[in-house]
């Protein structure tokens, strides 16, 4: 297992806010520690969904999963399209992407030199 200096409050948010996608039918959900590269936030979560009303699904349940632990976004961007939308928690950043967004922009390629972060879903 790879080294993850993600704090422990952006490790118990991501986890929540994956199970949360993962509920929603997300695809290929992603944890990457971002830590030790960015000052701005821990943790990238990314994760993948077939069409715009998914997108929008897997969002707002995230969006409710953090808001009953009095987490909410400081950001969100891309509401409008559908296509990729991005919450930024401070200590996570949700980027939900259609799978032709996630293979044309591929941050896992960009971020690969980071460690995954494994989280069991249920």
């Amino acid at each position: 297992m790879e080294f993850v200096a993600a704090s422990e409050h952006a490790l118990k948010i991501a986890k929540i806010a994956a199970q949360a996608a993962y509920d929603k039918k997300a695809e290929n959900i992603v944890l990457l520690d971002v830590s030790e590269h960015l000052v701005i936030t821990d943790i990238f979560l990314i994760a993948s969904a077939d069409n715009e009303r998914q997108v929008g699904a897997i969002v707002d349940a995230i969006e409710a999963a953090l808001d009953e632990i009095d987490v909410d976004p400081i950001r969100r961007e891309g509401n409008r399209e559908g296509r990729w939308v991005l919450l930024d928690y401070f200590d996570i950043v949700v980027h939900v992407q259609q799978d032709e967004e996630r293979s044309l922009y591929d941050l896992e390629r960009l971020w690969s030199d980071c460690p995954h972060i494994p989280v069991e879903l249920v």
